[in-house]
């Protein structure tokens, strides 16, 4: 009887394990990776309110369900509206956690939302594995696994859906089985036939007519291009000006509601501009013409891009466009040091330059740290005090007056000498 007992609570904690380990699913699509959002909580399902739901929150579920990369975050019940109760609202994932259950909300069953507003997302069923984001094996989720797709089933046109759908640029290269290794997934050996204007690789066609005698010997990898997402527009240079957003294919602003210096350190790292200046609103760089996708932006500072930042959507597109977001970039860093010390670097034509000793004094080191937001120069020092790096060396002369807020409004001269290899180096307070 004992030992009877014994089995039975072990297949009760079995069975409850395995009830309990999927607490998340997309209801209403084409497949389970994508749909409207739903929280197995204390019995029931129940749906996710949209309010400040975001690209790091579906992120988050395209992973609990391993479906690949978030594609969007969708709101206003776009999958139809779900019933029940509604369990999350004001969802704060980071897009590290590995279950929806572990992100910050409002608490459970707590809102002031309707069925009309409940979540969705739409995941990718495609990944690259073994290299970035934007390159590797290529792997298509069918029938809930994963597979290794066939060189004999692809193409470019192919290519350019899948590129286009992991939010990447262009494809560059289609590559063999040795580029990323072979993994141990089965072999996908329908053939996929893409127009290349498709969003996702699953709106294409497929024919069984490939052959059947692909290996491993013969699967995909590809290199797509990293896409810029981020840009800035309007001003004197690509490091200052409006902030634009790439999302699905389109150009969006971004309202200045809660815009901050947290938000711009984001978007000046992503474009390697240097340190944040300044946040401006009210249309100072021109106002959009797209339309406007997000407002409070909710970024930490740490972030690599704008897009892993949580955010609150818009939902009057047309509302914000004279209010939009707008970022001034350094242009010029201090490398080796910390933030107020180091070899100084400006950025000229996409390149970041050493600058040489003889074209710098008092007054240029002045504005420099002024910009930086450090204080006062305390030391000018020569290239032995920071590693001389690999930089390029910028041989004009800056002839700043040291009253100008950045080094870019200095005026500079040809007559420096172009044989220079001596880099200046800098301490501010």
């Amino acid at each position: 009887m004992g030992r009877c007992l014994t089995l039975i609570l072990l297949i009760s904690v079995v069975i409850l394990t395995t009830t309990d380990s999927v607490n998340v699913r997309l209801v209403g699509g084409h497949s389970r990776c994508v749909g409207r959002v739903e929280v197995l909580h204390r019995g029931p399902w129940g749906t996710v309110c949209d309010e400040e739901w975001d690209l790091p929150d579906a992120a988050v579920v395209c992973r609990e369900l391993d479906c690949g990369e978030p594609v969007d975050a969708l709101g206003d019940a776009h999958f139809g509206p779900g019933s029940g109760p509604i369990w999350m609202t004001f969802v704060l994932c980071t897009g590290s956690e590995s279950t929806l259950k572990n992100c910050g909300s409002f608490g459970w069953g707590k809102n002031n939302c309707d069925h009309s507003k409940d979540a969705g997302v739409i995941c990718s069923e495609v990944r690259l594995v073994g290299g970035s984001r934007c390159s590797g094996r290529l792997e298509i989720l069918h029938d809930q696994t994963w597979m290794s797709v066939c060189d004999a089933a692809f193409d470019q046109q192919d290519a350019e859906v899948v590129c286009r759908e992991l939010d990447c640029g262009a494809p560059v290269q289609v590559l063999g089985a040795a580029a990323f290794g072979k993994g141990g997934a089965q072999m996908w050996t329908q053939e996929i036939q893409c127009r290349g204007n498709e969003s996702q690789i699953h709106l294409c066609s497929t024919s069984p007519s490939v052959k059947s005698n692909c290996s491993q010997k013969h699967i995909i990898g590809l290199l797509c291009a990293d896409k810029i997402n981020v840009r800035l527009v309007g001003g004197h240079s690509r490091c200052a000006g409006r902030v634009e957003l790439l999302h699905r294919g389109q150009w969006e602003t971004v309202c200045d509601a809660g815009w901050d210096l947290a938000d711009a350190a984001v978007v000046c790292r992503e474009l390697d501009c240097g340190e944040p200046v300044d946040v401006q609103g009210d249309a100072n760089f021109g106002s959009g013409s797209g339309r406007s996708w997000i407002k409070n932006a909710l970024c930490t500072g740490s972030e690599s891009s704008l897009k892993n930042c949580g955010f609150v959507p818009l939902l009057y597109h047309d509302s914000c466009l004279d209010k939009n977001a707008q970022v001034i970039c350094s242009e010029v860093r201090l490398v080796g040091g910390s933030r107020c010390s180091g070899r100084l670097e400006i950025l000229h034509d996409q390149t970041w330059m050493s600058v040489c000793d003889a074209a710098f004094d008092q007054q240029d080191a002045e504005v420099v740290c002024r910009e930086l937001d450090c204080g006062a120069p305390v030391q000018v020092l020569g290239a032995a005090a920071f590693d001389k790096g690999d930089a390029q060396m910028w041989t004009q002369e800056i002839q700043c007056r040291g009253n100008e807020s950045q080094i870019h409004l200095c005026p500079t001269s040809q007559s420096h000498e172009n044989n220079s290899s001596h880099d200046v180096g800098l301490v501010c307070a």
